[in-house]
């Protein structure tokens, strides 16, 4: 039904509308205190409300940081935003709080288990909150990830559906079919991730005090990427067999959801999600947005949650799963045996060679070919394929291996800790206020760190003419804005300035 997609591809120039593709990051991570225990403080007071806020939120406990970026097509622009917010959320830190680099939460004992429960100041989701602690635990809901959000311009799906229009009825049902081949194949592809990102290869104390103790015998790739981390139980009926159709897809979450073994869609914990609609059956209808992976360990290696090299990566695997035909015969079995190689691959011991080893080089291989064929090769796609192919090879360079040397009395407190307080220094200790904005005027940067602790979004940009131009948004509000217009911009009167330029901002 999708033959020729390639051909179609190149011979109609789309290749650049895939290279442009965007991707928005969610970063969850706890705040810790100097001792490496999750933080008591309650969310930096000095950023804007999270009723509204666009970037910085809070998730299931009050310690645990949410940091949202807006989508954008340019890896260096997500990186560039990603670590703006970081920054912000740095200096907002009280009380010597600093963030904890890990996916697997510090150690936890029964009075942080008391008080992460009762204490959360966003009523609005209590009734939800008190319904997964009941049925989860407090330690399952504490770990955290990245969230990858990807969406391909709308354009290129309205261009290449002309070859394709006598097989699907609707443009919207063309374009479901394209993301979910992209759903499909990274589910069977997920293994290649777990192997490469996993970086959570051991429990803090405390974390498998309410639940069957799995008698950990050695450190692995991703205890959050088995079938130990954050997963559905057995009894929700949402199991990986879910993704064996759109149709399915759809319908098994319905259900689960009338059935009461689901709250709502959003506890459906697969490694992607469809997005985009507000209720799940407006997917057929008005199609899928985007789709949101959510198979990535924090990287404690980079201050950001997350690296350039692996966002790289995986707009260029993205292109292979895209690409790449799903073979339909007997698909439930075949999403079943991924389910469990995948938890195989977690499961194995990070200086190890996986048992996909040889599987996973010849993918790296296809990508490598692949990138050639499409024309969005350049020397740094080829490099950054290379570094993950030499980490196929090496498994001592991965994650969760490279973490081994600092394993002390079975913690990783003593590093978490340095990691932590090495990241923070970083940031706040810098010439420039932004780091990642050093090339801009310090009003500029004034400007940007204001607006993000309050709740504006931001853009910002140079001209041709090499003039700073940020445009701000507030509710309907936007104002373009340059150098000029600012430059007498302090951190004493910046919150001024912006609220009388967005007078009805909380």
């Amino acid at each position: 039904m999708l033959d020729n997609l390639l051909d179609f591809i190149r011979k109609d120039g789309l290749s650049k509308q895939l290279e442009h593709s965007f991707l928005g990051i969610e970063v969850e991570e706890h705040r810790i205190d100097r001792k490496g225990r999750l933080s008591r403080n309650p969310h930096p007071q000095k950023l804007g409300s999270r009723d509204y806020h666009p970037y910085l939120q809070s998730d299931f406990a009050e310690s645990q940081s949410e940091i949202i970026t807006d989508p954008l097509s340019s890896v260096e622009d997500v990186m560039q935003q990603l670590n703006t917010l970081q920054t912000v959320l740095a200096y907002s830190l009280q009380n010597d709080d600093r963030i904890w680099p890990f996916s697997m939460p510090p150690a936890l004992d029964e009075s942080d288990r008391h008080f992460i429960a009762k204490h959360f100041d966003r009523p609005a989701y209590k009734e939800y909150r008190d319904y997964l602690i009941e049925k989860y635990g407090v330690a399952r809901k504490i770990i955290t990830g990245v969230h990858v959000n990807y969406s391909i311009p709308d354009s290129f799906f309205a261009h290449l559906y002309q070859h394709y229009q006598h097989d699907f009825e609707s443009l919207t049902s063309f374009k479901n079919m394209l993301y979910f081949r992209i759903t499909q194949n990274f589910v069977l592809h997920r293994w290649l991730l777990t192997y490469l990102f996993g970086a959570s290869p051991i429990p803090e104390a405390g974390f498998f005090a309410d639940a069957s103790d799995p008698c950990w015998t050695h450190p692995v790739r991703s205890i959050r990427n088995s079938r130990f981390g954050y997963v559905n139980d057995s009894a929700d009926h949402v199991n990986v067999t879910l993704y064996s159709s759109f149709d399915s897809f759809v319908s098994g979450i319905e259900t689960a959801v009338e059935d009461h073994h689901l709250f709502g869609p959003a506890e459906f914990y697969g490694p992607v999600r469809l997005r985009g609609q507000e209720r799940l059956n407006e997917y057929r209808s008005k199609g899928i947005s985007y789709l949101e992976f959510r198979v990535f360990d924090n990287d404690p290696f980079s201050a950001n949650g997350i690296s350039r090299d692996t966002l790289v990566f995986l707009k260029i695997f993205l292109l292979y799963l895209l690409l790449a035909p799903v073979d339909e015969q007997n698909i439930e079995d075949k999403l079943k045996e991924a389910f469990d190689e995948n938890d195989r691959v977690a499961l194995e011991r990070p200086d190890k060679p996986t048992f996909k080893q040889r599987e996973g080089i010849v993918i790296l291989e296809k990508m490598t070919k692949l990138v050639k064929d499409v024309g969005v090769a350049d020397h740094d796609i080829f490099t950054v394929l290379q570094k993950f192919t030499d980490i196929l090879a090496h498994p001592q360079l991965t994650p969760a291996a490279r973490l081994l040397p600092f394993v002390n009395d079975g913690s990783l407190r003593e590093k978490g800790v340095e990691i932590a307080s090495a990241h923070k220094k970083a940031m706040i200790k810098s010439d420039a206020l932004l780091p990642s904005l050093s090339n801009f005027a310090h009003q500029t940067q004034t400007l940007i760190f204001k607006s993000v602790e309050l709740g504006i979004r931001y853009t910002v940009r140079k001209s041709q003419s090499n003039k700073e131009v940020v445009n701000l948004t507030s509710g309907e509000i936007t104002r373009k804005l340059k150098l000029e217009d600012y430059k007498e911009i302090t951190l004493d009167n910046s919150e001024k300035y912006l609220r009388e330029l967005f007078p009805t901002l909380k």
